[in-house]
């Protein structure tokens, strides 16, 4: 970030978490940077509702919440143009190939560190 203004200043981000605690402090985190938090959700079908709600910017979807995978989830919101921001305990091996090339934050990871990275998608746009 170049500026003191953080990129996230009005950007609806949508969380996407089955961890209550993770969840309401990333959400503070992004509320905290000037976003619009959208959710939390804690399950897939929540997070279906939400994202079709109204215009995202962002999403930050862990991709496994309580056994379902978030993958109908990633493919609608890209197909919709929302920048989408993975993390997950998972390795790399163990995530589609087609999603390799999403940003992804390995667990365990910090609300800070996940608030710099969604603030980095929107710098990489602006600088793009």
């Amino acid at each position: 970030m170049t500026s003191g203004i953080s990129p996230l200043v009005g950007k609806a981000v949508l969380v996407v978490e089955d961890e209550y605690m993770i969840a309401d402090d990333l959400a503070r985190e992004l509320r905290g940077a000037g976003a619009h938090v959208v959710g939390p959700a804690a399950s897939l079908p929540q997070a279906m509702r939400l994202s079709d709600a109204g215009a995202l910017d962002l999403a930050i979807l862990d991709i496994n919440l309580r056994e379902m995978l978030v993958y109908p989830l990633i493919d609608a919101l890209l197909a919709a143009g929302v920048k989408v921001l993975l993390t997950s305990g998972y390795d790399e091996a163990m995530i589609l190939d087609r999603y390799h090339d999403l940003p992804r934050c390995e667990k365990p990871v910090t609300t800070e560190r996940l608030r710099r990275a969604a603030e980095a998608l929107f710098d990489e746009a602006a600088r793009g």
